[in-house]
């Protein structure tokens, strides 16, 4: 499956999850719920998954954790906020560039519909 039809089903899975619970949940409500669904699915699934930064050759564990990694190519960075803004596409991207990945989803369950807090980030490699 590539990056594009797990999305798909990812975003299927994440409405779901935002059917059931609704907006103005704690974001760690929605992350728990959302790794417990995609789990369940059977799809391979990380939370909180470690991003060294490489500086000079060498890793660094600076602290970053990519929030949901689906099939070892699809992030997940989940917020809980009133509005997105371009500093959070542009973490959700460096996520992207870290690690390699071509597809990221940035949701925000903060919203009625989850479909207008979802933005897709593509990395261009």
């Amino acid at each position: 499956m590539d990056e594009n039809e797990l999305s798909n089903e990812i975003i299927g899975i994440a409405i779901g999850v935002h059917t059931v619970l609704g907006p103005g949940l704690l974001e760690n409500v929605y992350k728990e719920c959302l790794f417990h669904k995609i789990n369940q699915s059977g799809l391979f699934v990380e939370k909180e998954k470690v991003m060294p930064v490489v500086y000079e050759d060498v890793k660094l564990d600076c602290g970053y954790k990519i929030d949901i990694l689906v099939e070892r190519k699809l992030v997940l960075e989940l917020k809980r906020l009133d509005t997105l803004s371009n500093v959070h596409l542009a973490q959700t991207l460096t996520y992207l560039k870290l690690g390699n990945y071509k597809l990221g989803l940035l949701m925000n369950f903060n919203t009625f519909r989850l479909k207008d807090g979802l933005k897709r980030v593509v990395n261009q490699l």
